[in-house]
């Protein structure tokens, strides 16, 4: 076989699409020798190091699509701060064994206690795993659903937020839905149900979720799905942001401390 000239080389990564071997083969191939390896191993050294660059570009891209408001992840999650949480549950969820059984998560619980950081971060975590995420807040999801249905295009989103394996509804509850928002969530979470995962945070506790939706009727068909295959974490305890002022002394302690974590699936 007639020597292959660097350029014809690179034509041919190029046309395999193999450019993390391409962009690195100099470097590789003299890691390969050093390290004394057979064919077999060199090549399966350079399979992987190109399998590597093409999970990161996934990874990546799929971070965009997902729309994260911020970047978080559970390494960054002061457990001591909720120390009742379950560790063990956490990194069970971030495993994606709920997203993989169509399962619901709720994190429910008062304002800066760290439901929108799990669920940023188990959200992360997904598409590390190879799971399609998107993240949208209630509202916004309320009223891209409410300006679709009056522009006629409503199936068109409601497949969109259907895609998805998993869905995150951050911050239901912080405003209440009128009855045509609510009927629009239940037409989702239908749509959604037995099909892809869904994480929704929150501040109220399902049992206050009829004043949420405006309709006790639309709540109990709302979470009679939610509920069926799901689980919920409701975190007491007191927000990040209040006990760093409470540290500069800009607040009072409350006299009464409250539990921090119950658990529940």
């Amino acid at each position: 076989m007639a020597a292959v000239t660097t350029e014809e080389l690179d034509r041919m990564l190029t046309r395999l699409k193999l450019t993390a071997i391409r962009d690195q083969l100099d470097s590789l191939l003299d890691e390969a020798v050093r390290g004394e390896m057979t064919l077999r191993d060199a090549l399966a050294f350079l399979c992987q190091r190109e399998i590597a660059r093409k999970d990161q570009r996934r990874i990546d891209m799929s971070f965009g699509l997902a729309k994260f408001p911020f970047v978080r992840d559970l390494g960054g999650f002061d457990f001591t701060a909720q120390p009742s949480l379950d560790r063990g549950q956490i990194r069970d969820l971030a495993t994606g064994r709920f997203i993989a059984n169509g399962d619901a998560l709720l994190l429910l619980g008062p304002p800066g206690v760290g439901k929108s950081h799990l669920a940023v971060a188990l959200g992360r975590e997904a598409i590390v795993a190879g799971y399609t995420v998107l993240f949208t807040g209630a509202m916004e999801l309320v009223a891209n659903l409410a300006k679709a249905q009056a522009d006629g295009r409503l199936e068109e989103r409601l497949t969109h937020y259907t895609k998805p394996k998993l869905l995150i509804v951050d911050e239901l509850g912080y405003l209440p839905l009128d009855p045509d928002a609510a009927h629009l969530f239940f037409q989702l979470v239908s749509r959604r149900y037995g099909r892809g995962a869904m994480l929704v945070t929150s501040n109220r506790a399902v049992g206050e979720w009829g004043r949420v939706f405006g309709d006790a009727v639309v709540a109990t068909a709302i979470l009679d799905r939610l509920l069926h295959h799901s689980h919920v974490i409701t975190i007491r305890g007191d927000s990040y942001r209040l006990r760093e002022k409470r540290r500069s002394g800009l607040l009072q302690k409350p006299a009464a401390a409250h539990e921090t974590t119950t658990v529940s699936t």
